[in-house]
């Protein structure tokens, strides 16, 4: 018996209606906007701090803020959409997301412009998860993988498009209008879910673990407070110790919470698992050398080399192509080949190129490599969630999946914090870090190490039978 879209083609009949590619549209359009929003950007960061008279290292918090609330209310979002319905919340990001846009937009400070990309990371959270779920709701039939498999290449149209429309609108009208760009996009995404209708799942429970998600935002952004300004208020402080131990006692606090609810954040016992730890440790180093190279490499490009914003912007075409074009292809080279191998060459393709980024002076030179790093880092991370779910039993997927995208995003907000500090320090001076290229340099060269590791990690798990894969979970 022929299936629905074959009946269909043979009839020569669209693949989807006019609903259903409205349905598409509205999640293609929004996994397109927190995508190319967060990666033009970065390419807008030395503007932004020219502008406003601040260390451009400084402004790591635009990043790392973001993603630290995105991080830790991400799988609140998703249990939201499950409760609540994912059209309802999928709608509520996007209002939300839409009105930070216009705060930042209008920034008169830095301060006001951080505490907006922190709140922008909160929506986002309502949004990145939830426009997926949203297509696998509505689609039940075969054509669910077709669907699914177009929002994700808007995702990585918004990925490669990003830094080139942060580069021009920072050079040619302002940096103002990267976030100002994100409104009409809402709207056409809101306009566009007029037509999607409800779908939640009637078995979830209507528990949310908040606690659990503010002790842990709330404990990592002290840590990150005190590793950020311990310089500037001296490590013996009695302000950057009060940051770390109270950050550390939070974390404490969220571990206790996660053993004792009834729908915690974080399934902890994951942790026992030793194959799925080391598979998620060393995408997240993967995601964490892809947020260092692309948060110092724009700071190097513009402020160490002098390229304006609309050419570095070009020249992280070839990163950006290179991550989103591999993004995509992930999944289809997992059905070929184990993804764990792919991983560990590709973490050893991405630390290898890094090292040899740092050492690329030619520009065209610098591009290509540019371009090898991207496709590394982009499968590295890209296979983190496909390589772990050969590693969890059926019943703990769901989890397991929630675990790792939380790893990935706030272990690369960490890190980005983390080295903007340790730049100051190799540079010896707040305002001229992000143009000390060799200081740079040489945070990259630490990057490399640890995509280098990452794929040292995985070389083990290339030795286990595939029959034995999912015996390694209890």
């Amino acid at each position: 018996m022929k299936a629905p879209s074959d009946r269909r083609a043979g009839r020569g009949e669209s693949l989807f209606s006019g609903p259903d590619r409205a349905v598409i549209t509205a999640a293609a359009l929004s996994m397109l906007l927190v995508q190319m929003d967060w990666f033009a950007l970065n390419l807008t960061l030395p503007v932004i701090a020219r502008d406003f008279d601040e260390p451009t290292t400084d402004l790591q918090w635009l990043v790392s803020g973001y993603m630290l609330t995105l991080g830790a209310f991400m799988i609140t979002g998703g249990r939201v959409a499950d409760v609540h319905g994912r059209r309802r919340t999928l709608v509520c990001g996007l209002v939300g997301f839409g009105a930070v846009s216009v705060l930042c937009g209008l920034a008169p400070s830095t301060a006001w412009l951080v505490a907006g990309r922190v709140a922008q990371g909160v929506t986002a959270a309502f949004i990145f998860p939830v426009a997926v779920a949203v297509v696998t709701g509505y689609f039940r039939d075969d054509r669910q993988g077709r669907a699914v498999g177009t929002v994700l290449a808007f995702s990585a149209v918004g990925t490669a498009l990003g830094p080139f429309v942060g580069g021009t609108l920072a050079e040619h009208v302002s940096w103002r209008a990267v976030f100002f760009l994100n409104v009409p996009i809402c709207a056409a995404a809101f306009l566009m879910l007029r037509h999607v209708p409800e779908t939640r799942d009637t078995h979830a429970s209507g528990r949310l673990d908040l606690p659990g998600a503010a002790a842990l935002a709330c404990g990592l952004t002290l840590i990150m407070l005190g590793v950020d300004q311990g310089a500037g208020w001296g490590w013996t402080s009695p302000a950057t110790w009060g940051c770390l131990v109270a950050g550390a006692a939070l974390l404490t606090l969220f571990v206790r919470i996660e053993r004792h609810s009834a729908e915690p954040l974080l399934d902890l016992g994951l942790l026992r698992n030793g194959p799925f730890v080391t598979i998620t440790l060393a995408g997240s180093l993967s995601n964490v050398v892809y947020c260092l190279v692309a948060v110092f490499s724009a700071l190097y490009l513009q402020q160490a080399r002098g390229l304006s914003p609309f050419t570095a912007g070009l020249v992280f075409l070839a990163l950006s192509v290179g991550a989103g074009t591999a993004s995509y292809l992930s999944g289809h080279l997992a059905r070929r080949w184990r993804p764990e191998v792919l991983m560990a060459g590709a973490m050893l393709l991405s630390g290898t190129s890094v090292l040899v980024l740092t050492w690329s002076t030619p520009l065209a030179l610098y591009v290509v490599v540019f371009a090898v790093v991207g496709t590394g880092l982009g499968l590295g991370w890209a296979l983190t969630n496909v390589a772990t779910q050969s590693y969890v039993p059926p019943t703990r997927l769901a989890a397991a999946s929630g675990f790792v995208l939380t790893s990935l995003v706030l272990l690369g907000a960490l890190a980005v914090a983390v080295a903007s500090t340790v730049l100051e320090a190799l540079s010896g001076s707040a305002p001229s870090a992000a143009s000390d290229g060799a200081a740079i340099e040489t945070v990259l060269r630490a990057a490399a190490v640890l995509a280098l590791l990452g794929g040292g990690l995985l070389l083990r798990l290339v030795r286990v039978p595939a029959d034995r894969r999912r015996g390694t979970s209890r």
